[in-house]
């Protein structure tokens, strides 16, 4: 009965360790899954910053195009507005001479 007792601990005893064993392999695997995985989403956030990164330097590039196409329209329009504001000072001008001698000259009681 002793040799039957003691065979039943060896048994469990073998049958702990091969559980840790069991136990070992498995925290091993889900640490090797686990860095796999940190691997992975760093290759993909990588990956989306380069994307986002292009996406800007492009957008930056297209509106700094943008800028110099509007500096030039507005320069023309700016242009344009000074040649008609001219224009018209020269058209009024001598109304506007003649308007103000005759209300310097007029002498009112």
């Amino acid at each position: 009965m002793a040799s039957s007792s003691q065979n039943g601990i060896q048994l469990l005893l073998a049958a702990e360790q091969e559980a840790q064993h069991i136990v070992n392999a498995a925290r091993t695997a889900k640490q090797a899954r686990l860095k796999q995985a940190k691997e992975e989403a760093e290759k993909e956030i990588a990956e989306f910053r380069s994307q986002m990164e292009a996406e800007y330097q492009r957008k930056v590039a297209e509106s700094s195009g943008d800028s110099g196409a509007n500096v030039k329209r507005l320069e023309e329009e700016t242009d344009g507005k000074i040649h008609h504001l001219k224009a018209e000072a020269s058209r009024i001008s001598p109304d506007v001479v003649s308007m103000l001698l005759r209300h310097v000259t007029t002498v009112k009681n």
